[in-house]
């Protein structure tokens, strides 16, 4: 017997024997369920001898049978019942288990987030993808009718789903495309950390998300709860059903905030900011200019994360100021990174350490922050160096700049599209699903090994929207993704590091060495970024013109 722990207040298992009662009692469990109506199998003990054996020992016991695959909205109220009223923890039980977590699930659904009863099933081994719509419909069963349905629906309409969007409706204009997406804002993440160092201005970074759905694409305003690929829909909050003949999926990550103790609670005061928010990417600025003195943390934590260079930069661009205003030889430059490299691409890791050196920053591998406190002005980090025994050590602060945990958004996490790490599971080169055919991924929700940047998101968009308009028309996959990625480094107000690399760390760079060396700091790419970037990102990107990212044909051979 396997207690599976689905809370603290409920474990369930498959069938159990009166021999196992005494080992549930000394588990602590106070009362029983039995889900398994009687003479189901051959080798079932009744429930009257389970019964007898729970009453010996002074353990509270239910039966409440449910027939395999008919769980009905009533037993999943009669369960929730009985578990409400019932001794705390509880054990229930049926054949498998499967039923006394699905009533579980249900009776929970109007009580708790559908991602965290999908995530906490999961955990116990528990698939409730068969139930999704039922727990998204508050525990009912819901209408088989969908609400709206389209050729081709996107999730997301961040930088990957406007440009995908844009790029599709330009090769199949009567196609009826929806993007979902619940934002009312539509944000250049690239330009924060701009703002952060005291170059663009944060409302420049922002447009109404109306303003940029393209013409003759339909915008469903409304968040995604799950998804039933085998039924080709996508499950809205308030389970209203919109259907679909192709997907495609591109919600971006999600920054986990929570992951870091204190962290919530201290962030916009007491010296503590991130250029990862737009409304905190200007008290980076505000901390910045008012730094004369003390100690400045700079963060970054476990892979992967969205531009994994935008953590030292923000480093870079301060450190840059302090430099110019004549400070810096009175403030204590540190970054702590929970890798082990100060960046994965070792091509252009020489001019970031010239840098380093420059502005004498301490670089401090292996540590990732695991704990704030604002009042007292101290991070604590847990450090795990190799070959060595783990230890926390607590650094004061005057200022820290933090790049928060990233996971995948909690919808994707719990999903049937979602590989064992959470990430959309797709196929590198095409970017299609892997086990559904008519889905695929791009930006920084999917799982093949790029940097999670919106310059890989230019390059896929032209790539996914070549593949799905080839699989409309009957033929293979047309558009190749090489891995192509950029991070333009900003090691200071006036020059930057363009970095450019695709799979496997290969250098893939967009101009003749004469013209921009991407290895070394250049005034160009520096232009690059801020004269050229942001309008090729609103006019270009996500309007469906594909400057320099034409896809690349996938190879007959």
């Amino acid at each position: 017997m396997e207690a599976k722990k689905i809370s603290d207040s409920l474990s369930v298992s498959p069938q159990i024997t009166k021999d196992d009662i005494a080992a549930l009692k000394e588990m602590g469990f106070r009362s029983i369920i039995c889900n398994r109506p009687d003479g189901e199998g051959a080798d079932q003990p009744t429930f009257e001898e389970i019964e007898a054996a729970a009453n010996e020992v002074g353990l509270t016991i239910k039966y409440q049978p449910v027939t395999s695959g008919k769980v009905t909205d009533e037993d999943a109220e009669k369960f929730g019942a009985l578990f409400e009223e019932l001794p705390k923890p509880v054990f229930a039980y049926c054949r498998t288990g499967t039923r006394s977590a699905t009533l579980w699930s249900l009776s929970q659904a109007e009580k708790m987030e559908l991602s965290d009863i999908l995530t906490q099933t999961k955990a116990a081994g528990y698939d409730m993808a068969g139930v999704v719509r039922r727990i998204a419909n508050g525990g009912k069963t819901p209408t088989d009718l969908a609400d709206a349905s389209y050729d081709v629906v996107i999730v997301g309409g961040g930088a990957a789903g406007i440009s995908v969007a844009s790029s599709l409706h330009s090769r199949l204009p009567d196609l009826n495309v929806a993007i979902i997406d619940p934002a009312d804002i539509h944000y250049y993440q690239p330009g924060w950390t701009m703002v952060g160092g005291g170059i663009f201005n944060a409302a420049d970074t922002a447009k109404t998300m109306g303003s940029l759905i393209p013409q003759g694409v339909h915008w469903v305003k409304s968040a995604v709860a799950a998804f039933e690929p085998s039924d080709n829909a996508v499950i809205l909050d308030g389970c209203r059903v919109v259907k679909y003949k192709r997907l495609i999926v591109c919600p971006g990550l999600k920054l986990d905030w929570h992951k870091v103790d204190g962290l919530v609670e201290t962030l916009g005061k007491n010296g503590v900011t991130s250029n990862y928010r737009y409304d905190l990417a200007p008290y980076t600025w505000e901390l910045v200019r008012g730094l004369r003195k003390g100690r400045a943390l700079f963060t970054q934590p476990p892979m992967p994360i969205k531009c994994a260079g935008a953590p030292q930069k923000a480093m870079y661009l301060s450190a840059d100021h302090w430099f110019r205003t004549g400070v810096l030889k009175d403030i204590d430059i540190q970054f702590h990174n929970a890798g082990g490299v100060l960046f994965g691409v070792p091509d252009y890791v020489p001019a970031l350490m010239e840098y380093v050196e420059k502005y004498n920053a301490d670089l401090n591998f292996f540590n990732n922050l695991i704990a704030v406190d604002g009042i007292s002005k101290t991070a604590t980090f847990q450090v795990n160096k190799p070959d060595t025994d783990p230890e926390t050590v607590t650094v004061e602060f005057d200022m820290m700049h933090v790049c928060p945990p990233q996971t995948a958004p909690d919808f994707i996490r719990v999903s049937p599209l979602a590989d064992a790490a959470g990430w959309v599971d797709v196929d590198q080169s095409t970017l299609r699903h892997k086990s559904f055919d008519n889905i695929w991924s791009l930006g920084d929700v999917m799982n093949a090994p790029n940097a999670k940047t919106a310059a890989a998101a230019r390059m896929q968009a032209p790539v996914v929207a070549a593949n799905v308009a080839a699989d409309i028309q009957g033929q293979g996959a047309y558009g190749h993704y090489d891995g192509y990625g950029s991070c333009p480094l900003t090691v200071e107000r006036g020059k930057i590091v363009l970095a450019e690399f695709g799979y496997g760390g290969k250098l893939l760079p967009s101009f003749p060495k004469w013209v921009i060396n991407g290895t070394r700091p250049s005034r160009l790419a520096w232009l690059l970024k801020e004269q050229i970037l942001p309008p090729v990102y609103w006019k270009g990107m996500l309007k469906g013109k594909e400057w320099m990212v034409k896809p690349e044909k996938v190879s007959a051979g």
